[in-house]
């Protein structure tokens, strides 16, 4: 498996990354848009969050019914897993709960990966075929404008306790739910997708690079031609296994009415395959 790492600057750019989406569901883009210095602003500000005490952060506990706000350590697990993940994190709507220091620093960097992954996924729908085209309910860039469920995602995976159980990793292999993910690199390396031998490899943690995924709803929408890949974060080895991780995946989801398929609307989808990994 070959994830391609594109200059987002080249004029073959949009046909490289979506080549490489095709053939393995995911893609590496450097030299891109986001500025890094509001990165490295976003991964300070909630480092700082993450390593408060626990009053701080119950304060900003997620409701169940809207699902904004923090959710506690081994919150989630992946679909069809029993052991739940090790990791803690915010989730951040452009309407929700976030904390009053972080708030400018937060939308700041929704907006710019929001404006960033509208242009990706016109550069996805000017590679479909025809006949796939012509079968979406509309234009991929319109099903997510005005779009309430599109999520930024803060994630915390604290160092490796000794008396961990042995199953336990911090994210088991799973696909993601939206239409497509965009993550500006991890602070530690770990992330790794499966090919279709049944082989995993890592996924390149260069600072600089944006990483970004087919979801499930890309693949329902477009019948299979993008394939929605499995992917995992691995626990660390060696002294490793005592450093924090720190991410900040865009999950793009259409507004909730949006058609994806004759059966499911967005938020039938999404409802389905939050019961799933039990946290709704």
């Amino acid at each position: 498996m070959h994830v391609q790492n594109i200059d987002y600057t080249r004029v073959d750019a949009p046909s490289l990354f979506c080549q490489s989406l095709k053939e393995t569901g995911f893609a590496v883009l450097n030299h891109h848009p986001i500025s890094p210095e509001l990165i490295n602003q976003m991964y300070q500000g909630w480092r700082e969050f993450f390593y408060s005490d626990a009053f701080t952060k119950e304060k900003f506990k997620f409701k169940k019914e809207t699902q904004d706000g923090y959710f506690p350590f081994r919150s989630e697990n992946a679909k069809g897993r029993k052991v739940s993940d090790l990791k803690e994190f915010f989730h951040i709507y452009r309407w929700g709960q976030i904390p009053d220091s972080l708030r400018d620093v937060s939308l700041a960097m929704f907006y710019a990966l929001e404006k960033f992954a509208s242009e990706l996924l016109q550069w996805v729908e000017d590679f479909l075929p025809e006949n796939v085209a012509e079968q979406l309910s509309m234009p991929l860039k319109d099903m997510i404008v005005d779009s309430s469920n599109i999520l930024l995602r803060v994630l915390h995976y604290p160092p490796l306790a000794d008396d961990m159980e042995k199953d336990a990793v911090r994210a088991a292999p799973h696909e993601d739910i939206n239409l497509i993910t965009l993550l500006p690199a991890a602070t530690t390396p770990g992330l790794e997708v499966l090919d279709t031998a049944g082989n995993w490899h890592e996924v390149t943690c260069d600072p600089g690079n944006i990483v970004v995924n087919v979801g499930d709803m890309l693949q329902m929408c477009t019948q299979h031609y993008y394939k929605s890949t499995t992917h995992r974060v691995i626990n660390p080895t060696g002294a490793d296994r005592h450093t924090s991780r720190f991410s900040m995946p865009l999950f793009l989801h259409p507004r909730k009415e949006v058609r994806l398929s004759p059966t499911h609307t967005a938020v039938e989808y999404l409802h389905e395959r939050l019961r799933e990994i039990g946290v709704y």
